[in-house]
């Protein structure tokens, strides 16, 4: 739900309560109840009264699926009451019961609480682009190079413009020129003796002389308007005096600084016209319940109010202070206002605010919106034919070498089309499929998905060799195993325990006995037969390492497995991500852009409020009040797509409740309230405290904002009329409800938490 909405829903209901009040709160209500009710009810039975009853209804906010109807409706509406046709007769006007006049008011006063809500979301729509054109002026100015772009980019208007100018001084000097000739020579004509003699200059022998002396007369008037067109250059080279000493860039620099200025006046006239209407159009904040005029001139002068406003928030000449004097003295001397007619028959006042209300809508808004249309055309960033052309020419200048170099190399760009195709496949094979498919097979305990280092049956086999080694060995050599000249099979057994666990004890025996005469062993071969032996146990052991590692590997073959998949997987979800940043809904990047721009919005208003103009009565000025509201308009369409749906709701009571105008240090107040109430939220945006909490600096580090900050503000006295009376609660947006927004935004960044938070 926006501002607008709020506003009109609530106008709305006002609009109903005092509409009711005329039939249950008469001078005289218990003796006149039963008349009242027989008039109603009599009424009622009208197919006049049914019809304005339906146009009602009709105009009615709650049958309104958006903010307010739109301005063809509303005059459908205002057409089929009839209220806006011819005066009727003074006889139909007293045969108006009283019933009927109070409906054609409740009419009137839906249509003008819709057009109220129109215009208001109109100037909303029409101040919101002017930032970012004039973001786009500070651009240009804030660097030479962007200076630069915009003169090249404007270069050919600019020439064009010169052109037409000094070809339309031409055309004018030549013509003048040529008109006095001619009249010169026609006075000679006249004048002279053949003419005299022969009684007219069109005979025989002048037509024949006009043929002949065609050609000349040609070529003397081309090169009287070629020398024409050489002096018309030569002056306006001598007047331009600006173009001899500012360079191109510094007259680009200078244009854009006229734009800009006239776009800032635009906005604050604009804004201020904004806060005018918010403050002072149906302003019933101290109008009685039972007292029905005051509402209906309220009506009146709010109709007036919108009158003034459109005809005069243009007149980018004129001070914002001379603009509210205007818009004022404009309201309290309107002619049309029922307190200046003496006249008029109180039954007609309604048919003429509709009549003036269907012209608001016919004419003065569609023409308001076309020249603020046309202003902020000539004032904003150029068109994109002008920003383009520059490379759209280079394009289509090289478009013959692009095309050329794409026709020669296309074998080329058909191969690295089909490279990329494969390369693609097989990585998606290789690194994302394969790898799934080994992690799928170690989970189900896959024979072939096992990771080993050597064969399944290659420890038993040397280690079973080893042992027959040993024990023939000792078998050839019981002396030296056992002690003894025979071996026994409980021997044997034992021999073969000990090889299993890595004795090798015959062997090295041998060994070291034969190392005392090794050429002896050597020559016998027991000698290289314990060496061969001891090979074959180094052998067994390196294995044995191995199978440890192996057993330690197939242990953490998930976990592999996971590291194998882990670069095809993020390689795979990058490329996702960017495939449907780039072309799906791009949800994610809206939503970083609404936060970052959310956060320039509170920027705006901590400048709007830090510079704001207040009255006596700590009231903030029209101009002050519609630049916050707009930039409270930008920041609560941000915030319905950022805070959750109950904060949100939370949020929105918060910025009712900070409406009432009860002073700026209890506004303050309630903004501390905020501050702690949404802490949880605001915990995640430091720099957004940054911009909002630090600005006074304070000693110690301290992050909170001053309460009597904005209240320390130098209080200017201002002498703009509140002639329509004070603001009514009604209205959401006010001074530093446009800060609380800042604070709920904060709920996707944050601060932390504040010392003592509750």
């Amino acid at each position: 739900m926006s501002i607008v909405a709020d506003q009109v829903r609530c106008l709305d209901a006002r609009i109903d309560r005092f509409s009711l009040v005329p039939l249950t709160h008469g001078p005289d209500h218990d003796a006149e109840l039963q008349p009242v009710e027989g008039v109603a009810a009599s009424a009622l039975a009208s197919p006049r009264i049914d019809e304005l009853l339906r146009i009602v209804k009709a105009l009615s906010s709650g049958s309104v699926s958006g903010a307010h109807l739109s301005s063809a409706r509303i005059q459908r509406l205002l057409q089929q009451s009839g209220l806006a046709g011819e005066v009727p007769p003074a006889e139909l006007l007293e045969a108006k019961s009283q019933y009927e006049i109070d409906v054609e008011w409740l009419l009137v006063g839906k249509a003008t609480v819709q057009t109220y809500g129109l215009l208001m979301s109109t100037l909303l729509d029409q101040i919101i682009p002017l930032s970012d054109d004039i973001w786009y002026w500070d651009e240009v100015l804030g660097s030479y190079p962007h200076s630069l772009v915009y003169t090249v980019q404007t270069s050919p208007l600019r020439m064009w413009k010169w052109t037409r100018e000094v070809y339309s001084e031409s055309v004018d000097r030549f013509q003048r020129l040529y008109r006095e000739e001619i009249f010169g020579q026609s006075s000679e004509a006249d004048d002279s003796p053949s003419t005299q003699r022969n009684g007219s200059g069109h005979g025989p022998k002048a037509r024949t002389k006009g043929f002949a002396s065609l050609y000349p007369q040609l070529s003397k008037h081309w090169r009287q308007f070629y020398g024409i067109v050489r002096q018309s250059v030569a002056e306006r080279s001598i007047a331009d005096i600006q173009r001899k000493i500012l360079s191109r860039v510094d007259i680009g620099r200078s244009e854009a600084r006229y734009k800009q200025a006239r776009l800032r006046k635009l906005r604050e006239m604009t804004a201020t016209g904004l806060g005018i209407l918010l403050d002072e159009g149906l302003n019933f904040g101290g109008a009685d319940e039972t007292q029905s005029e005051e509402w209906k001139g309220m009506l009146e002068r709010s109709v007036a109010l919108m009158d003034m406003i459109l005809q005069n928030v243009l007149h980018l000449d004129i001070s914002v202070s001379e603009f509210e004097d205007k818009v004022f003295t404009g309201v309290e001397e309107d002619p049309e206002l029922s307190i200046h007619i003496e006249e008029s028959h109180p039954a007609e006042r309604p048919a003429v605010l509709a009549r003036r209300l269907l012209g608001l809508l016919q004419a003065e808004l569609p023409n308001h919106r076309a020249a603020m249309g046309e202003v902020a055309r000539q004032n904003g960033r150029p068109s994109r034919l002008v920003r383009y052309w520059l490379p759209a020419a280079a394009l289509l200048v090289s478009s013959s070498t692009i095309l050329r170099i794409l026709v020669n190399r296309q074998d080329d760009i058909i191969n690295w089309i089909r490279d990329f195709g494969a390369t693609t496949r097989d990585f998606w094979l290789n690194w994302v499929v394969e790898p799934v498919r080994k992690i799928i097979g170690t989970i189900r305990h896959d024979a072939n998905s096992e990771i080993a280092i050597m064969s399944r049956d290659s420890l038993k086999a040397d280690r079973d060799s080893l042992e027959r080694m040993v024990v023939e060995f000792a078998m050839d050599k019981p002396d030296i195993a056992v002690g003894n000249a025979s071996i026994t099979d409980s021997q044997i057994l034992e021999i073969r325990s000990k090889v299993k666990e890595g004795d090798v004890t015959p062997v090295l025996k041998a060994y070291e006995k034969d190392l005392r005469r090794p050429i002896v062993g050597a020559i016998r071969g027991d000698l290289v037969r314990s060496l061969l032996i001891q090979v074959q146990k180094t052998k067994v052991d390196l294995e044995v390492a191995i199978s440890g590692i192996d057993a330690l590997l197939k242990s953490q073959e998930l976990v592999f497995g996971f590291v194998g998949l882990t670069p095809g997987i993020l390689v795979s979800i990058g490329v996702f991500q960017y495939l449907r940043t780039l072309f799906g809904s791009r949800k994610g990047l809206r939503q970083g852009r609404r936060v970052r721009r959310s956060v320039r919005v509170l920027r705006k208003i901590d400048r709007i409020l830090s510079e704001a103009t207040t009255s006596q009565n700590n009231v903030i000025s029209y101009r002050d009040h519609g630049l916050l509201v707009c930039e409270v308009h930008v920041l609560r369409g941000l915030a319905h797509g950022v805070l959750p749906g109950d904060v949100e709701k939370e949020f929105i009571e918060d910025l009712d409740e900070l409406a009432n105008l009860k002073g700026i240090q209890v506004q303050m107040k309630a903004l501390e309230r905020i501050r702690w109430a949404y802490a949880e939220w605001l915990s995640r945006m430091r720099y957004v405290e940054a911009a909002l909490g630090k600005r006074a600096g304070t000693e110690g580090g301290a992050t909170s904002v001053d309460p009597g900050r904005l209240g320390s503000v130098p209080v200017t006295s201002t002498t703009e009329p509140r002639a329509l009376g004070k603001a009514t609660g009604c209205l959401v947006p006010r001074v530093v409800s446009a800060v609380r927004p800042a604070y709920v935004l904060g709920s996707l960044l944050g601060f932390a938490y504040p010392a003592g938070t509750p």
